[in-house]
């Protein structure tokens, strides 16, 4: 029965979701559920899941999908302890948040932001808007909510398969108040998941006694306080001026969304571009709820619904994703053109003529003004058709040289890579599939689009990527993206692709050794963990352990998780580790895990015939330019510590053939040089000083010759320090000192290298002009939080500035040296390919007689990619295996 049937609602409802709310529920439901590359895809799972059986049991008319913005809100400037005690965001959750809004957006709800306020202000004040039209349903967890209900408001809370339905009526049976007094309820007794003190020692029963003296509000309270027995009054008394300041942040604001109804309209998904999203992140089970065409859905292609429903007329605006049809236009829209093509000789001429380029599983689909071609022939033979063409507009370049060698060749110069160059606008977005771009075509508020979209068939394949292209053209060429667009990243793909191709050779049998010793020493620590505490128990469970350590042990607990539960985190037991010998078994053991269930278990299940390795490289992940791999993830491979070297040991030429790694030295400090002309840094690097040395010298007043290595090491930690933010707090964290000494270490620092902190307020004065700051090859990066009153956001962005145009420069040197190497014929006639760069570091395999030259000769290109005021410094090393050679 639905909820409209069991509120007995002879109106439509609209629906308000908590969407931040579900995220986090639905990502700590269910934590086993990721991509076969291990991106987590569990919240994305979930929340979809909901949706789905919302659209199917509700078949609702009107629904807002609203979440948290980014940013402080007014409560944090109310009160800069509000939420504070919340650790940060898991980083798995973190990833999930825009493929999340992607697949909302298919469902075709509407997504909304929030900004400046939460999402449960927004709600309420939309309730309050909505609720004289048609009833409203708040689909939320948060009792901050229940304030909003009313005759015509009801608020619906799941909790796993446990379903509560708030009305007035049993609102104020239940709490014996108003819902408009729920917030100074709440100010009493405070709530410790947004960290709002309340009144100490009072909680709901107190709370109760105090009003039924007073009167229900705090302005009752605070006129007849003191008719409350002494017990109570000398409670209240100290906090008569605070709990005002409570309720402001337990109050909703009613008036900060006014957003008109019907923007809430469900619309018609687009099953097409949702079947391309579920694949991509093989969300298999949804993919089987969804019909099979956007036009049509056959009975057998959707859940059906428990209770058959009429079908909802083309007057009420009803769309379904279960098998009901759109409303009927008033008029008929022309079918689309599309030639079905299997030949080649059948193709237009594309010679000098723009093409939209889009690759499926039936073939290929190309759009030449307004005519839709259905290629199903080779690629081969499109290749040839295509090679005259002036520009060719598709969602990925690297998928479909990963699919056939033939699209090299194709000229760099004639592609447009409508993926890459939304990410070059906006490195921040994360989301760049195609079914997203398509989807912003028609997205109100894109102006770029209006015109191109104006005569594009909602069905449009090829000509919808065209139209995409068209659309941004002029903001790239605004942004002067072009050169790093044309120049650099699209002729880095081939070199990528020639990466995942070729692959890393591994030595099963030293993986099999390793494992075998990790996992001896994994049962070693199991014993002695279980005997030091005494008794079984799960060693993986954070409860679990919690009790041993915390109860059991009686070591002093550290901090709590955002559910108040006692921490076990890693970087909690660091700090304990000297109060029990278990607690370095335990870091240690995790340590080995993880080595294990990463690396040394999963890697040589993912070999070919060959026993080589292939990663796959993502251009477009990091908002500083960086590269990074998966499906396995090749960049995270330890390297020191421990265990490091071995693990590098494992990764091996093949037979014949010898390894030859170079890495740049110390780039981002010579970068930062090159830009700020600091005297100390050039001089350092032109004469090949090394460069902690110079700088403890420089902080000791000391000659080089006498720098104590503790003086180099604090010197290494303030210089690379300063390029990633390294605050004073943390900066007396690494050098284990107070923060009184790192702050005068710390001005020390910029008094002797004074040009450093002119360059640095630079790159900062420049970016709040600007809002952006740029690369040394002119990759951008929005950085709108320098303008922020929030003083920690403002503080990230300039941390940001910095780090972007530095780290950026060095992503960008180490690009134009893989292009140069991939493209060097040189390393060609010597038999050395590149197969592999982990940060700073590219490395070449060649025959044994050629491994020398091919190093030689890398470190050649790599010291020659960019012009800078300082020499660039490759280190290189040559060895059967990266262990050896790094």
């Amino acid at each position: 029965m639905s909820l409209k049937e069991r509120l007995n609602l002879n109106t439509e409802p609209v629906y308000l979701i908590d969407g931040t709310a579900l995220l986090y529920r639905a990502f700590y439901a269910r934590t086993d559920l990721s991509r076969s590359d291990g991106f987590p895809t569990n919240a994305i799972n979930t929340v979809l899941r909901v949706l789905m059986n919302i659209l199917r049991d509700e078949n609702p008319t009107h629904v807002a999908f609203l979440m948290d913005g980014k940013g402080p809100t007014f409560r944090n400037a109310l009160y800069d302890l509000y939420k504070a005690n919340r650790p940060s965001m898991p980083e798995p959750l973190a990833q999930q948040i825009e493929p999340v809004r992607t697949g909302v957006e298919l469902l075709g709800f509407k997504l909304f932001i929030s900004d400046g306020v939460e999402a449960d202000d927004c709600i309420c004040a939309l309730a309050e808007k909505y609720k004289s039209e048609r009833p409203v349903v708040i689909m939320a967890s948060d009792k901050d909510l229940k304030q909003s209900l009313d005759t015509n408001v009801f608020m619906v809370s799941q909790h796993g398969r446990n379903e509560t339905i708030y009305t007035l009526d049993g609102f104020r049976e239940k709490e014996g108040m108003e819902p408009s007094t729920w917030p100074d309820f709440q100010a009493l007794i405070g709530d410790s998941a947004d960290n709002i003190p309340g009144i100490p020692k009072v909680g709901p029963v107190t709370a109760r006694k105090i009003f039924a003296e007073t009167g229900p509000t705090l302005e009752d309270l605070r006129d007849n306080y003191t008719r409350l027995p002494d017990k109570l009054r000398d409670k209240v008394e100290p906090e008569l001026e605070n709990v005002f300041l409570y309720r402001q942040l337990t109050r909703m604001k009613t008036d900060c969304c006014d957003i008109p109804l019907e923007d809430f309209r469900i619309r018609q998904p687009d099953t097409d571009a949702l079947h391309a999203f579920l694949d991509e992140f093989e969300l298999r089970g949804l993919k089987r709820m969804v019909p099979t065409s956007s036009a049509s859905a056959s009975p057998d292609s959707s859940i059906p619904s428990p209770k058959a429903k009429p079908s909802p007329s083309a007057s009420s605006g009803m769309l379904s994703l279960f098998g009901d049809t759109p409303p009927a236009k008033q008029e008929p829209e022309a079918p689309l053109v599309t030639q079905a093509i299997s030949t080649p000789s059948e193709l237009p001429n594309f010679a000098g003529e723009d093409v939209g380029l889009l690759m499926e599983d039936t073939g290929f689909f190309l759009g030449l003004e307004g005519i839709e071609y259905h290629f199903t022939g080779s690629p081969a033979d499109l290749v040839r058709a295509l090679a005259d063409s002036s520009v060719i507009a598709t969602p990925s370049v690297q998928d479909l040289l990963r699919a056939d060698e033939a699209w090299g060749y194709i000229l760099s110069s004639q592609w447009f890579d409508l993926s890459l160059a939304a990410y070059l606008l906006d490195p921040e977005s994360r989301n760049y599939t195609w079914p997203r771009l398509r989807q912003s075509l028609y997205q109100d508020g894109r102006p770029e689009f209006s015109d191109v979209t104006a005569d594009l068939h909602p069905q449009a394949k090829g000509c919808a990527a065209l139209a995409y292209m068209r659309g941004i053209q002029g903001q790239v060429q605004s942004a002067e993206l072009v050169p790093l667009m044309r120049d650099l990243e699209i002729p880095l793909i081939p070199a990528l692709v020639g990466m995942e191709k070729a692959g890393i050779g591994i030595d099963l049998t030293s993986f099999k050794e390793f494992l075998d010793d990790v996992s001896g020493q994994l049962d070693s620590l199991t014993r002695s963990i279980i005997n030091h505490a005494g008794e079984e128990f799960n060693i993986r469970s954070s409860q679990q352990l919690a009790v041993v350590l915390f109860d059991t042990l009686k070591i002093k607990a550290g901090s709590k998780t955002a559910t108040g539960k006692r921490s076990t985190a890693n970087q909690v037991l660091e700090k304990i580790k000297d109060a029990h010998p278990i607690v370095e078994d335990i870091l240690n053991y995790r340590m080995l895990e993880k080595l294990r269930s990463t690396y040394l278990e999963p890697l040589p299940k993912l070999v070919d015939k060959n026993a080589r390795l292939h990663t796959h490289f993502n251009q477009l992940a990091t908002a500083t330019g960086r590269l990074s791999s998966s499906k396995p993830n090749l960049q995270n491979i330890p390297i020191r510590g421990k265990y490091g070297p071995r693990m590098r040991a494992c990764f091996t030429a093949s037979e014949g053939n010898l390894l030859a790694a170079a890495d740049y030295s110390q780039i981002e400090l010579r970068v930062l040089a090159h830009f700020s002309q600091d005297p100390a840094l050039l001089e350092a690097f032109r004469n090949d000083e090394d460069i902690h040395t110079r700088t403890a010298a420089l902080l000791t007043d000391k000659s080089p010759e006498e720098v104590l290595p503790d003086e180099r090491r604090n010197a290494k930690t303030i210089n690379f320090g300063l390029i990633y933010g390294m605050g004073v707090q943390k900066l007396a964290r690494e050098l284990k000192i107070k923060q009184t000494e790192a702050k005068e270490f710390t001005e020390r620092y910029f008094e002797k290298l004074s040009t450093l902190k002119a360059y640095y307020d630079t790159i900062v004065s420049d970016a709040q002009e600007h809002g952006f700051v740029t690369t040394l090859a002119g990759r951008r990066r929005l950085l709108p939080e320098l303008h922020s009153k929030n003083t920690m956001l403002a503080s990230e962005a300039r941390r940001q500035a910095v780090n972007t145009v530095i780290q950026g420069t060095a992503a960008d040197i180490i690009k134009m040296a893989m292009v140069a190497a991939h493209t060097d014929k040189q390393l060609a006639a010597l038999g050395a390919k590149l197969i592999l760069q982990v940060h700073d570091e590219l490395i070449v395999e060649a025959p044994e007689a050629h491994i020398e030259a091919a190093g030689a000769r890398l470190v050649e290109i790599m010291q020659d990619a960019a012009d800078l005021a300082v020499p660039l410094k490759v280190d290189m090393g040559v060895a059967k295996d990266w262990g050896d050679a790094h």
